[in-house]
C-alpha cells in the first residue's frame, strides 16, 4: 500500500528541499516536482516527494479523516 500524506510548507531551504509539518512532525521533504512552491502552501508527500499542491481546505479534510482511520484503528488495538 502506498500513502500520500498531506504536509504544509515551514521552510524553504533551497530550490529542491523544504522542511514540511505533518500534524506535528517536521521532515526534510524534496519540493523538485512542483512549480512556485511556497511557505505556507499545502503538500501531499509521497516517499519524501511533495507531488501536488492542495488548498489548506483540502489538507484540513485529508488530516481530519485520517485522525478518523487512527482512531479506528487505536479502538481496534485497544479491544485485543
Amino acid at each position: 500500500m502506498c500513502l500520500a500524506i498531506p504536509a504544509e510548507i515551514l521552510e524553504l531551504e533551497d530550490s529542491d528541499n523544504a522542511i514540511a509539518d505533518f500534524g506535528g512532525v517536521r521532515r526534510k521533504i524534496i519540493v523538485t516536482l512542483i512549480k512556485d512552491v511556497k511557505v505556507g502552501d499545502y503538500v501531499i508527500v509521497h516517499t519524501g516527494y511533495a507531488i501536488s499542491k492542495l488548498s489548506k481546505e483540502e489538507a484540513t479534510e485529508s488530516l481530519q479523516l485520517w485522525d478518523e482511520v487512527f482512531e479506528i484503528i487505536n479502538k481496534d488495538l485497544n479491544k485485543k
